[in-house]
């Protein structure tokens, strides 16, 4: 088998000599090229290349959810074909691996690499819907690029959420969960459209829903991890279907308490609900309209300012080996 490892140097989770053992663990199994990031996209730029080469069979993204969506947009770059790209894997490396879990792999990257191992060995794959946003067209966002996510997104108070971090981040922060938590409240005390949303959803035959918040969409559950809870914003969402939505219509004390505890006590079989809340379940497809501009994120990523995303859920978009 011949395979392409992309290494994040920056992944908060392995040590030098860590990612070097599991170096050579994979090489042990099989013809490994393994190449360290260097820039912001590096990885994108990477995974495009193996696809385009005919030559690799699998890449294995080495870091966190942001390498793997980087990998997941290279190898992807020209549309999902299972059959003809070659195969992902992911050795966990970041702070919350949402992706990785989501799979049921382990969250620590020696172990992980270990599973990884005995799935090759036993042939073990699955292949995963994707979630795609694009430009809608007719709007000023139009001309953006369009981008894969493996899975979440928001339009509103989640993405400014993530800006907020990225920006402690930048400053030196260590992105942990406690950075994240802050983070929500001062987005909380400071969001204008927190009783009035500002976003509207339009799908294909069925009424517009108007008035949102807050708007997340999941192509898996859980949506996320506080440390080892996961968190169910969607619980119906899953890798078999296309995408999940969660709408928020108001955001004031009394609904954020209501929300964030059911968040935090949120299952498999029960996620947040009420009368502010929407749950919408396996859209294909969806646009996601704002009266003002407001941040997008994908996959924990910081994208900007939007004001129209249109989302499109591929189903059997990309095969992993789990």
């Amino acid at each position: 088998m011949r395979a392409l490892l992309v290494v994040n140097p920056a992944a908060t989770t392995t040590s030098a000599r860590t990612r070097d053992v599991l170096i050579h663990a994979l090489a042990s199994e099989m013809k490994l090229e393994a190449v360290t990031t260097e820039y912001r996209g590096h990885a994108r730029d990477l995974a495009r290349q193996a696809a385009d080469s005919g030559n690799v069979d699998l890449v294995v993204a080495l870091g966190g959810d942001g390498t793997v969506n980087e990998v997941v947009n290279g190898l992807l770059h020209g549309g999902p074909d299972p059959d003809r790209l070659p195969d992902l894997a992911v050795v966990p490396g970041g702070s919350t691996n949402v992706f990785a879990r989501a799979l049921g792999l382990p969250n620590d990257a020696v172990e992980a690499t270990g599973a990884l191992l005995d799935a090759l060995r036993e042939e073990r794959t699955r292949t995963v819907s994707l979630g795609l946003a694009s430009g809608t067209p007719g709007t000023e966002d139009e001309s953006v690029p369009s981008r894969w996510f493996t899975f979440c997104a928001g339009l509103g108070f989640d993405a400014s959420v993530i800006g907020r971090v990225e920006q402690q981040r930048e400053r030196g922060k260590r992105s942990t969960h406690a950075l994240y938590l802050r983070q929500v409240v001062r987005q909380f005390l400071g969001e204008t459209n927190r009783r009035h949303g500002t976003i509207t959803l339009e799908r294909p035959g069925a009424e517009p829903v108007e008035d949102l918040v807050l708007s997340i969409i999941c192509n898996t559950s859980p949506w996320t991890y506080l440390g080892n809870r996961p968190v169910y914003a969607s619980p119906e969402a899953s890798f078999e279907t296309a995408l999940d939505v969660l709408g928020l219509r108001r955001l004031s004390t009394r609904a954020v308490a209501r929300y964030a505890t059911q968040l935090l006590t949120s299952s498999p079989e029960r996620g947040p609900r009420g009368k502010h809340a929407v749950s919408l379940h396996d859209l294909t497809d969806f646009t996601l309209h704002s009266k003002v501009p407001l941040p997008l994120q994908m996959d924990g990523d910081h994208l900007g300012l939007r004001t129209s995303v249109t989302f499109t859920g591929v189903r059997r978009a990309l095969r992993v080996i789990v």
